[in-house]
């Protein structure tokens, strides 16, 4: 009798549990990535305060990348997709780790060829610096046959944050569309 009690208790519990069922990594209780001050391949100023209503999804790479950001930007457009009008509630931002060569002009173009919401973030190439240690993104210059054909190793994934501006969730690269915007679903509507 008390196995069968201390059973019921348990799924009675279990059916209480308020937190919701992320697709992608949960890092709410991370303490950093809090806000940048970048400009946008329109060259209006902006922060995360910017966004606040909206899903955030931050994503650092370049505009040369030859898999990863195409992939990524790609993957964050049929979410957007799959969202229908709740896309308009999430902003998507492509930060570059490459402003030698990411002309405000070419994000303008690169960009919005993914989506025509999502906006290229740029600076010089300090304030990069500083925004990618601060957002714990790791990147580095790799020489190529001539000095304009580098390329530039970086880290991969991307971080949600919700309409309240918190730092919500890391999303490995190769995510399925699918799960992403599930995950942007729950943090529109409050979870």
């Amino acid at each position: 009798m008390i196995r069968l009690l201390l059973l019921a208790l348990a799924l009675l519990l279990a059916g209480c549990d308020s937190q919701p069922k992320f697709g992608n990594t949960d890092i709410s209780a991370a303490g950093y990535a809090t806000d940048f001050a970048l400009t946008d391949h329109n060259g209006k100023p902006r922060t995360m305060a910017d966004f606040r209503g909206k899903a955030v999804v931050i994503f650092f790479g370049y505009t040369q990348c030859p898999d990863v950001c195409p992939t990524t930007l790609t993957g964050m457009a049929e979410a957007m997709k799959l969202l229908g009008a709740d896309a308009d509630k999430v902003q998507v931002l492509f930060v570059t780790v490459d402003p030698e060569r990411d002309t405000p002009q070419l994000l303008a173009q690169y960009v919005p060829a993914f989506n025509p919401n999502f906006l290229g973030l740029y600076a010089d190439a300090q304030t990069i610096a500083k925004t990618a240690q601060a957002f714990r993104i790791f990147y580095k210059k790799q020489p190529g046959s001539t000095p304009t054909t580098y390329t530039v190793d970086h880290t991969a994934g991307s971080y949600v944050y919700d309409p309240q501006g918190r730092l919500r969730l890391y999303i490995k690269h190769g995510e399925k569309p699918e799960v992403i915007a599930k995950d942007l679903k729950l943090l529109i509507a409050g979870k």
